[in-house]
């Protein structure tokens, strides 16, 4: 350490923490270069913390005002990249001068970063000390401010899905977009067929991480005994033998074509896996990025056949649910969690759970596909299809984006020149973007879900954002996907909801700390009791007529299905081409209780998912499908139940800036923050709730199917592909009525919902209104000071967010 560090951390009285930054050889260039996470090892305490971070920001202003923003970058400098040749260009309005970073461009930590992060640690600082000022006696208003405070919270994760099949550039971009040079070598996050990878930043330490969970020891078991059966049945099937012989060579080599499903989970073969056996999670930690694939590659890879995996012997991916990696310094995924998933569900339960469990919480779907077959990619555009319903309506995604990767490829230019293969690029990225959106108006029951409005479409090149020999970075892409992802983790809106909330908190308390007039309250009270009444009939009213269109759709869908049902099951299990082996893929089908994965190719590895639940529930559905999606919408700027919840409000605003109520000035302040807050809470009760809402018609034909699939799994002897069907047709003929079932499962479902959101919103506003203005608080304490302190802060963050 030098006299640098020293007198800069006496200056700024931070003497106590000389002796860290000397221990860890700080110095004054690496002292500009400090991130969150080496601040925080530095200096733990959240206070001192807090202080250093806003005067090392302004420290960094007042050395280099005109580059503060971009110091904060984690974009690998390109400053020294020629680019000489380049001129403008009409084809997509590109300059070839070099732009300064806009606010949103600077990516990392910015000021607005920093000052949110010093703001929230005071406030929530503020209101902890205030928790304690409060008597703990048994007062309702006592418990109902405790209740209050320690509802406040800033947690806030955003899930973006990755699909993309090996070689298209997942992990090229992946690394561009984090801006991390040594994040993983392509390929290295290449999922098999079946394993979700997540990766999000480490905010615990500098250590990159891999947290590996397992399928359960009795799943396992299941597939041993029927990947055993299925081997010495039929060993010429093309499709699903071949998946078996794959899983077991990797785990077991050649040990289990002899070998008992019982022999075959003898611990030996879980040695370096007792995780497995003790239903335990493994993890791996390394020091640098490089060390890391090394460690997973045997988990998540599924080719022995690289030059680089030889001499490896058993491979764990068969064994592999999800796998969870973690990389420091990467300030983007800071409140967000990229994850590379499988094209669609798996015959394993536990895979398929967390597979739809994901893709169900993404807000965000990346499809990422080789630019020269984008609008051609049929895999590509299958995946959107087969997760449609997933991502839409039983989910919540409000941005799909297309991504083209390798848009630097420039081997048909005619021209080759600098120029020429710029504008050969450039124009062949943008005839890219249409062919793209046009496949996407063209798929129908994708539109169902999904409006052409949230669908983009980029062209990226990983190579030229780090080299710029033809593009500049602006015309790769890659900074507009980093701005998308500063965006959605942006943590500003939640410290300002944080805030709303302490604002309230601190306005009640100030408010019931002063015996005020008694007469005016008891006006004010009824008013507000009106009014809420008033406003609580529309949402109600709303409900109502919602809950009849549903049952009305379903009553259509049900018809459909009763009619349609026996020929939707004969269109799979009498396919028009079917080979001797057909057998063996009903087996399967029953086996997995309605799913088969069928590969067209021995040369493929992606495997076409037939869902025989899923096509008997479709009529029901596609019945309420466009009704579902207006009434829960997935897009931010529209509200459930037709903006009617969005809408209710007891009007304290305007009530507050009539100086007739001077008087309950900090009540009302209280009750329009508690029904800010009250309103975000039911809508994120309402987005959970609907997609079990929505799914509850699949799953209740799969339950209904579930006998037909036992015994049909029983069935032996000669004729049994016939007697198979025979089980299927007349269990689907005599159980028609699971369709009603799931009608009726779906609207107690959808009217238990409109229940509890109702009585939670009438409850909550009625409680808040009554003790705010029907209680005077003798033991409160006085928070003058401190609501002054929060309603500065919450002006300033307010008045930075109006000028974005």
């Amino acid at each position: 350490m030098d006299d640098f560090v020293r007198d800069k951390l006496t200056e700024w009285g931070l003497c106590k923490w000389i002796e860290k930054f000397k221990e860890e050889e700080v110095d004054m260039g690496s002292f500009y270069c400090l991130d969150d996470q080496q601040i925080a090892k530095l200096i733990p305490k959240v206070g001192p913390q807090a202080k250093f971070k806003e005067k090392l920001f302004k420290e960094k202003n007042t050395v280099n005002p005109d580059t503060s923003d971009a110091s904060a970058q984690v974009i690998p400098s390109t400053s020294g990249t020629s680019n000489k040749g380049k001129r403008k260009s009409d084809l997509q309005g590109e300059s070839n001068q070099q732009q300064s970073p806009t606010k949103k461009q600077c990516l990392g930590k910015g000021p607005r970063s920093y000052s949110d992060e010093i703001i929230l640690a005071d406030v929530k600082e503020i209101m902890g000390c205030v928790l304690k000022k409060i008597p703990h006696q048994g007062n309702n208003l006592n418990n109902f401010l405790r209740r209050k405070i320690h509802d406040l919270k800033t947690d806030k994760r955003e899930v973006v899905g990755v699909f993309g099949k090996t070689g298209a550039g997942k992990s090229s971009l992946i690394n561009a977009v984090v801006g991390l040079k040594k994040f993983l070598p392509s390929g290295s996050i290449s999922a098999c067929t079946s394993v979700s990878i997540k990766v999000e930043a480490n905010m615990q330490n500098s250590n990159y991480e891999a947290i590996i969970e397992f399928i359960t020891k009795e799943e396992w078991e299941d597939e041993l005994w029927f990947s055993k059966n299925f081997q010495r049945e039929d060993e010429e099937d093309d499709s699903e033998y071949r998946d078996i012989v794959e899983k077991l060579s990797a785990l077991y080599g050649e040990d289990w074509k002899e070998k008992s499903p019982d022999a075959l989970m003898d611990e030996k073969y879980f040695k370096e896996i007792p995780e497995f056996l003790l239903s335990k999670k493994k993890i791996f930690t390394a020091d640098e990025a490089k060390e890391l694939p090394e460690q997973l590659i045997r988990y998540t890879r599924t080719n022995p056949d690289d030059a680089e995996d030889k001499g490896v012997r058993r491979w764990y991916w068969p064994l592999v649910k999800c796998v969870t990696i973690r990389v420091p310094n990467a300030h983007l995924l800071k409140h967000v969690t990229l994850v590379d998933l499988p094209g669609n569900g798996d015959t394993n339960k536990s895979r398929d759970k967390i597979w739809k469990m994901v893709i169900g919480s993404c807000s965000t779907i990346w499809i990422v596909a080789d630019i020269n077959r984008a609008a051609s990619d049929k895999e590509a555009w299958d995946i959107l299809k087969d997760a449609c319903s997933y991502m839409g309506n039983g989910g919540q995604c409000n941005q799909i984006h297309f991504i083209c990767t390798q848009c630097d490829r420039h081997s048909d230019a005619d021209d080759t020149s600098e120029v020429g293969i710029r504008d050969f690029i450039l124009k062949r990225n943008l005839q890219a973007k249409k062919e793209v959106k046009k496949e996407f108006n063209q798929l129908k029951e994708v539109k169902e879900h999904f409006s052409e409005e949230i669908f983009k479409v980029f062209t990226v090149s990983s190579v030229e954002f780090l080299n710029q020999k033809y593009l500049n970075k602006e015309q790769t892409e890659i900074p507009k996907l980093q701005e998308f992802l500063q965006e959605l983790n942006d943590c500003h809106k939640e410290t300002l909801n944080y805030l709303s909330g302490a604002l309230g908190i601190l306005s009640l308390i100030q408010g019931a700390s002063r015996r005020g007039r008694a007469d005016m309250k008891e006006d004010v009270c009824t008013i507000l009791e009106k009014k809420m009444r008033d406003e609580f009939e529309k949402v109600h009213k709303q409900m109502e007529e919602t809950y009849q269109a549903f049952e009305k759709c379903l009553s259509d869908g049900v018809e459909k299905s009763e009619r349609s049902c026996v020929k939707v099951l004969e269109s799979v299990i009498y396919p028009r081409r079917s080979g001797s082996g057909f057998h063996m893929t009903l087996k399967s089908l029953v086996k997995h209780n309605g799913i088969y994965k069928a590969k067209t190719n021995k040369n493929q590895k992606k495997r076409k998912q037939k869902n025989l639940n899923m096509a008997l529930s479709s009529y029901l559905t596609e019945s309420i499908d466009e009704k579902f999606k207006e009434t829960f919408p997935n897009e931010v700027n529209c509200g459930p139940f037709n903006g009617k919840l969005n809408s209710f409000s007891l009007d304290t605003k305007r009530m507050k800036m009539n100086p007739e109520y001077k008087d309950v000035e900090l009540q009302l302040e209280f009750l329009n923050a508690e029904e800010i807050k009250m309103k975000k809470k039911l809508i994120e009760i309402i987005r959970d709730r609907k997609k079990r809402i929505y799914s509850s018609l699949m799953t209740t034909v799969e339950e209904s199917m579930q006998k037909c699939y036992d015994d049909a799994k029983g069935i032996r002897g000669t004729n049994l592909l016939r007697n198979i069907r025979e089980t299927m047709k007349k269990h689907v003929h005599d159980s028609k009525n699971m369709f009603k079932n799931a009608k009726d499962i779906m609207l107690n479902q959808l009217g238990d919902l409109m229940n509890d959101i109702l009585k939670d919103l009438k409850s909550t506003m009625q409680e808040s209104i009554e003790l705010s203005l029907k209680t005077d608080g003798y033991s409160i304490p006085d928070v003058s000071e401190e609501l002054d302190k929060v309603k500065n802060h919450y002006k300033g963050l307010k008045g930075s967010a109006e000028e974005d």
